[in-house]
């Protein structure tokens, strides 16, 4: 428990830092919110009484501590661009990019633990080289590549995947999964090959150790050795990488969703900058970075159910 306390103390602090940033930013951004509101050609007077209306004329410090007090009670403000509150927006396309997430993470580890596996126990054989050309491909190229190569095979080609779009999963959950389909695999081949290379590193050492040499010299089967009792062993360094990419996926998501047009948070950030909504562009970089945070502690908080030998201080 004062572990968790601790981490929940460091992640407010941490928060704190990182709503100073946003405001501070959002606020030297070149441009006159109230002139995009209303237009180049709007009166004068009613602009002056816009910018009095929305509290531009006030204080850094006041409107800082207005907007973060506004935050802690739930009142997020309203979007200047889509004309409503900012929360359900946000929880909404929350859940559309959730979907992305847990998809990209799945597909990326489905394929990095067998790869990365399957190199550390070939080590410096025909079958590691595959491997990790197929890991430096993936490292090399960026997620937008293979996202309009999927496209171009699945979407235009075979046409068996929407090419954009989205739909809530609570209306139709099987149409929503096809729509999510593609962006999240084009992320998880992305992430892929940072967790094979993580998980063959980790292999790599683990394979050379003595307690796996016992298990040989008792006889047995190798498939046991490595899946059971090395892997076993290998999951808290993949794990660790892999929750520390989800910030690496919440960056890169943001060109996924506007490449295929899928309004989930990083379409909704895209939007809110392409239109200066300043309240809209605070609230989205604060609930990533804390949902960032709150993962890794959730990753953190496992540790211990996969390795008995660790403990929570």
């Amino acid at each position: 428990m004062a572990y968790i306390i601790h981490r929940l103390f460091s992640m407010a602090i941490t928060l704190f830092l990182i709503s100073i940033i946003t405001f501070t930013v959002t606020n030297i951004l070149p441009g006159d919110v109230a002139m995009m509101i209303m237009g180049t050609q709007s009166n004068p007077e009613a602009l002056a009484n816009l910018r009095e209306n929305l509290g531009l004329n006030d204080p850094l410090v006041y409107q800082y501590s207005k907007w973060i007090i506004g935050m802690l009670t739930g009142d997020w403000g309203n979007s200047l661009l889509f004309k409503m509150p900012i929360g359900p927006i946000l929880l909404q396309k929350m859940t559309a990019s959730g979907l992305i997430v847990l998809l990209s993470m799945i597909i990326a580890l489905a394929l990095a633990v067998p790869l990365g596996v399957w190199s550390a126990v070939y080590k410096n054989k025909w079958q590691d080289t595959v491997s990790s050309s197929a890991s430096i491909v993936g490292v090399s190229l960026p997620d937008f590549f293979w996202g309009i190569m999927l496209i171009l095979l699945f979407a235009r080609a075979l046409g068996w995947l929407p090419s954009s779009g989205f739909v809530d999963p609570g209306e139709d959950f099987l149409l929503a999964l096809k729509h999510a389909f593609l962006p999240s695999l084009a992320l998880g081949l992305g992430l892929m090959a940072h967790l094979t290379r993580m998980t063959r590193a980790t292999m790599t050492g683990i394979l050379s150790q003595e307690f796996i040499r016992v298990a040989r010299a008792k006889g047995l089967a190798e498939r046991v050795v490595v899946w059971q009792y090395g892997l076993a062993n290998a999951v808290g360094p993949v794990m660790t990488v892999a929750g520390l990419q989800m910030g690496y996926l919440f960056g890169s998501i943001i060109v996924m969703e506007s490449l295929f047009n899928y309004t989930g948070m990083g379409w909704l950030t895209y939007q809110a900058l392409l239109n200066r909504d300043i309240p809209l562009i605070q609230a989205t970089v604060f609930v990533i970075a804390a949902v960032v945070m709150l993962i890794n502690l959730i990753v953190d908080l496992l540790y211990p159910f996969f390795d008995p030998r660790i403990k929570l201080k």
